[in-house]
């Protein structure tokens, strides 16, 4: 029976090859490991094979975790990448370390008001619907160099790149077409003097295609903890 363990290993060995097809460094990409709807205990188990950096989609589940695992507070990255209301930024901004869904500059601003002086800034993304889907977060990709210059210059946040949830699809030649129009995204507001240095893109059915579009950050669930 496969385990966690095994699983990290496999993940990596995808991200090692997929690097290696495209002449990329395999540290230049990190896994993120998605544990939402996982207990605490495979998050340690997760952190006993050697993984650190942790993705949680929904506020008070990751805030119950957190908690639960407070002994690993300071050897664990904690990345929110799932949608974040008003009446949710003081606990995250109290809680995490990343955030990933950045797409209303009251968000953001929020975040930056709430966030404890004793905590080093948060850091953060910028969410792109390339896909113009109504039912997807995300600004529009004509908004997003304005939505950026304003989050960057918020006090408490830092403003580390771009993310995207493209359209899933099985098409390799689409995957690559969704997650090029990100990259291209990313690119634009480098061009526009923004020191961003994060690509949020990849999961587990098309990790190989977002490092070839240059993802510097995978988040990655099914392959690791198995179907929710």
């Amino acid at each position: 029976m496969a385990t966690i363990a095994n699983n990290l290993q496999l993940v990596r060995d995808r991200i090692q090859r997929a690097c290696s097809q495209v002449g990329r460094a395999p540290e230049s990409v990190t896994l993120l490991a998605v544990s939402k709807t996982f207990p605490a205990v495979t998050v340690r188990e997760a952190f006993d094979a050697g993984q650190r950096f942790f993705g949680e989609n929904y506020v008070q589940e990751a805030v119950d975790k957190v908690a639960e695992l407070a002994d690993l507070r300071s050897q664990i990255t904690w990345h929110l990448i799932g949608p974040l209301q008003s009446n949710k930024t003081r606990v995250v901004a109290e809680t995490f370390d990343w955030v990933h869904t950045i797409d209303r500059l009251k968000i953001a601003q929020r975040l930056s008001e709430q966030r404890p002086a004793h905590l080093s800034p948060l850091q953060v993304c910028i969410q792109v619907n390339t896909s113009g889907e109504a039912s997807k977060s995300g600004v529009a990709l004509a908004d997003a160099l304005a939505l950026a210059q304003a989050v960057s210059a918020l006090p408490r946040l830092q403003l580390r790149g771009v993310m995207a949830l493209p359209a899933p699809s099985e098409d390799p030649a689409e995957q690559r077409e969704s997650l090029r129009q990100v990259r291209v995204a990313f690119e634009l507001l480098r061009s526009e003097g923004l020191p961003l240095d994060t690509l949020s893109m990849g999961m587990s059915s098309d990790l190989e295609s977002a490092v070839e579009q240059g993802s510097t950050l995978v988040r990655v669930g099914t392959a690791l903890f198995g179907k929710r």
